[in-house]
């Protein structure tokens, strides 16, 4: 007869809850029942996978080691009692990237777990990504033991404590369960950071490798739930009417929508037209704005196009909503030339008094906008804007002639590929064409793909384009793709990366095949960083170190991998438009190559139309902005 050990019974309870959990449809439908008792004993491991079920995180990435040992044994439990899914991966940055986007994209909110050291280091990095672009996830480390026995193996080699914590505690929220008893405590202002309405980002729960099978008492009912917060605004109508006053008297208004107008469509598009003001865009909000619309002036900035700039410039007056305003976005402080006062719609106190001469209106994005927008409608305050609004449609006109001659041109002589090959700008415009032929997101990888490629989408809302302009992450876009496996209503992905960002995180195609992603990859290969190549260009007239003499056949590297369809993506424009149709019919991930131009031809590219505090350009830029009333 087989005795029971005391780890057996440990395994054995957790399974029961598990099965528990499952059967009642949830944790707290498994308590109300009776299935389970709102007082148990568990391993802090289970009870933190316990609290985290609590706020919907069903979903971990991990890549597993001597530092999570115990929280992989309790994930396996719940995962064959179909409680939870845990996802492996093969690079702590790849699948940090993969989690933002699957709460990116589609709302869920996803875990990610590494052992200590390293690859906590690794995925550390790559939550870079999801704080700036205000994305909340969970990132689950091991940490070094409490019992302070000696160094652990891959801790940080200094003799000091909680290095670890304190590192990330500079990236976002952090929590050293040192205690297992202050579970509730860390979750609770996890819940918060992960779900912030105005600046969400990453959550590091640190767990030493000696307090993850210690024992406590958990009361499930008191385990945070995710907060749920009214939307804000202003009380009262002073702000409201002072900003409607304000546009009313103003001849040329602009408005510049940040990223956090993502998913505000209807109320900016409602503001816009009744302020009548132009609108100008960030890499992270097209679509905020149907392309067409006679108002949306696309990105401005320094990366911008003709019409965004041009709004920008002449703008008396600025309604800044849901930006960071970086350096980029507004050319270093000094794109609102001829602005005298600014209007700001943020939630987030610091970035909406970032301006001088602000009226500042804080507080939800949505209610504000509409709020002001009701107030406009009642005053006619678009009244005396026509020949604005006229000015600002022939820029855009100007913008549609330029990237037309651009998206037409003939293949370009290429001293690398020694032979005609595509223009960065035509090829992205033809396989964007394609995404939105076939309704498939967008994502686009740091570099001179990701910069051409925001002033060419034709987006007609938000959400129909992802790009990682918050840190420029290279090898986003390719993990990203990932998430798409996570979900039972998927959508078609296609990705937009250079050779370069392909390079930083080629693991997806192992990692898309394992967990079935299906969508594309295309890499616009132009064997240099371009968009550095430019700016040397510009700045000192010579190109230096941003290119290599190495080879990569592309087609070759993809199709080693079993399960990959790998595609030449041709020299034409027809060649490609066939590349993309066979890739498309492909059940599960295709890698798609094509050579595209970088050279002195200034048809090759779109051009930047904007100043930034960057080389030799920092002194004007400084210059100017200290003259700037704003």
């Amino acid at each position: 007869m087989l005795t029971r050990t005391p780890e057996d019974e440990k395994r054995r309870q957790i399974r029961a809850r598990a099965a528990a959990i499952r059967n009642a449809g949830g944790l707290d439908a498994a308590v109300a029942q009776g299935k389970l008792s709102k007082l148990i004993e568990a391993t802090l491991s289970e009870a933190l996978v316990l609290g985290l079920l609590k706020q919907g995180v069903s979903k971990y990435l991990a890549i597993f080691g001597h530092g999570s040992t115990d929280l992989g044994d309790v994930l396996r439990i719940y995962e064959e009692e179909s409680v939870t899914r845990t996802f492996n991966c093969r690079n702590e940055v790849e699948m940090a990237h993969a989690a933002t986007a699957l709460r990116w994209q589609y709302g869920e909110i996803p875990a990610v777990v590494t052992s200590i050291g390293p690859g906590a280091l690794q995925a550390f990095a790559g939550s870079l990504a999801a704080a700036s672009n205000g994305v909340g996830v969970y990132h689950i480390y091991g940490d070094e033991t409490t019992f302070g026995e000696g160094y652990n193996m891959q801790q940080v080699p200094k003799e000091e404590q909680g290095l670890f914590g304190r590192m990330t505690a500079l990236m976002g929220g952090s929590y050293i369960l040192h205690t297992p008893e202050a579970l509730r405590d860390a979750l609770r202002r996890g819940a918060l950071a992960v779900n912030h309405p105005y600046r969400a980002g990453p959550f590091f729960l640190l767990l030493p490798l000696n307090t993850q099978p210690a024992r406590m008492q958990v009361n499930l009912a008191t385990l945070p739930e995710c907060p749920h917060l009214p939307a804000m605004a202003p009380v009262g109508d002073i702000g409201i009417d002072s900003a409607a006053k304000l546009i009313a008297s103003a001849k040329r208004v602009a408005i510049k929508a940040g990223g956090g107008t993502r998913g505000h469509d209807a109320a900016i598009r409602r503001l816009a037209e009744a302020a009548g003001a132009a609108v100008v865009l960030s890499p992270g909000s097209t679509g905020i704005l149907p392309d067409a619309h006679p108002q949306n002036m696309h990105v401005g900035g320094s990366k911008g196009s003709i019409s965004g700039n041009h709004a920008m410039t002449h703008a008396d007056l600025v309604i800044v909503i849901g930006s960071r305003s970086v350096c980029q976005a507004d050319c270093s402080g000094i794109g609102y030339k001829s602005a005298k006062h600014v209007i700001n719609i943020n939630g987030d106190l610091a970035d909406v008094t970032h301006y001088n001469n602000t009226t500042a209106l804080p507080g939800d994005i949505g209610a504000v906008a509409d709020r002001l927008a009701a107030k406009l409608e009642a005053s006619w305050a678009k009244a005396n804007k026509a020949e604005w609004l006229k000015a600002c449609l022939a820029k855009k006109a100007e913008w549609a002639a330029f990237k037309l001659v651009r998206y037409d041109a003939r293949p370009f002589e290429d001293p690398v590929w020694k032979k005609p090959v595509l223009g960065q700008p035509a090829a992205i415009k033809i396989v964007a064409d394609f995404a939105k032929e076939i309704s498939a997101a967008k994502f686009f990888d740091a570099g001179d793909v990701q910069a051409n490629g925001f002033q060419v989408v034709e987006d007609d809302q938000t959400g129909d384009t992802f790009t990682e302009t918050g840190a420029s992450y290279m090898g986003f876009a390719t993990s990203a793709l990932l998430a798409s496996a996570m979900v039972e209503k998927p959508r078609y992905g296609i990705v937009f990366t250079g050779d370069g960002s392909f390079m930083m995180n080629p693991q997806i195609l192992i990692d898309g095949i394992e967990h079935g992603v299906r969508g594309t990859i295309v890499i616009f290969d132009n064997r240099r960083m371009a968009a550095i190549t430019g700016l040397q260009m510009a700045q000192y007239g010579q190109e230096f170190r941003t290119n290599d003499r190495v080879a990569v056949d592309y087609v070759k590297l993809a199709g080693a991998v079993s399960g990959v369809k790998a595609l030449h993506g041709g020299f034409s424009a027809d060649d490609l438009r066939s590349a993309l149709r066979e890739a498309h019919k492909h059940d599960g991930l295709s890698v798609i190559h094509v050579p595209v131009y970088s050279g002195p031809d200034e048809l090759g590219g779109l051009g930047a139309w904007g100043q930034w505090n960057v080389g030799n350009w920092c002194e004007g830029v400084q210059r100017e902005w200290i003259a700037q009333d704003l």
